[in-house]
């Protein structure tokens, strides 16, 4: 009787990698509520903050040792929600619901693009190489478009000037989520680990120049990071055709 017990499951989930992404989850409807409001201002931030704690809930799981099958399928839905229907939706409201069917398309493009992104990585996840993630990931996909929002807000940019420049940053970030360009997972690095006093005051620096200027700084960055991916997966395949020559 007792070693049937002990072969039996624990039942639960692991609260405190789940918690973060629970506020990741609330962030994002925040998002979008804010939206339907008008409030889009808070509606970007609102995407940062789930953006910070999407990021958050993996690193805390394996620091704890905590990961679960019930964890990894909850935050790809919670990332659906903060970084595939919010952003899409604030779009939506901010600068396409003139549009008619072409803001309707742009903000779907994106939305689906999410969707197809997450459920390929969810495949893929055992035999992916960790270091490399295979299209733009959905959360710096969302981080363009709500830093593109909220820099035209802090500007005070006529929203009707910027429609177009909308529609060919919203379209393309939705694309390259199911693209096969590689980026930079920034999993190898070890935060546990010593860094030298150089590299510390770098990163304190950075942090400063973010916090300075958020919504450009913020907006820079995630293009930029954008941006590597065809250059990298470039990068990747030279050397592929250069080892296969030798």
């Amino acid at each position: 009787m007792s070693n049937r017990n002990a072969a039996k499951p624990r039942r639960g989930i692991y609260l405190l990698p789940n918690l973060f992404t629970t506020g990741a989850l609330f962030a994002g409807f925040y998002a979008i509520i804010a939206a339907i409001h008008g409030r889009f201002e808070i509606a970007a931030v609102a995407i940062f903050v789930a953006m910070i704690l999407d990021g958050l809930d993996g690193r805390v799981a394996r620091l704890t040792n905590t990961q679960s099958a019930f964890g990894v399928e909850y935050d790809s839905l919670s990332d659906m929600v903060s970084f595939g229907v919010a952003p899409a939706l604030v779009m939506y409201l901010w600068a396409f619901s003139s549009m008619g069917k072409l803001g309707l398309f742009a903000a779907f493009v994106h939305t689906a693009g999410g969707a197809l992104r997450l459920a390929r990585f969810n495949t893929q996840v055992a035999s992916a190489d960790k270091r490399y993630f295979q299209g733009l990931p959905s959360p710096a996909a969302a981080a363009i478009l709500a830093g593109f929002v909220w820099i035209n807000l802090e500007h005070g940019y006529n929203t009707q000037a910027i429609h177009y420049a909308a529609i060919v940053l919203t379209i393309p970030t939705g694309l390259l989520m199911v693209s096969n360009f590689r980026y930079y997972s920034f999993k190898d690095i070890d935060f546990r680990g010593k860094v030298s006093f150089v590299v510390a005051i770098a990163v304190m620096l950075g942090i400063a120049f973010i916090m300075a200027q958020p919504h450009n700084m913020l907006f820079i960055l995630f293009m930029g990071y954008a941006i590597s991916g065809p250059l990298l997966t470039l990068v990747l395949r030279r050397r592929k055709r250069q080892t296969r020559k030798l």
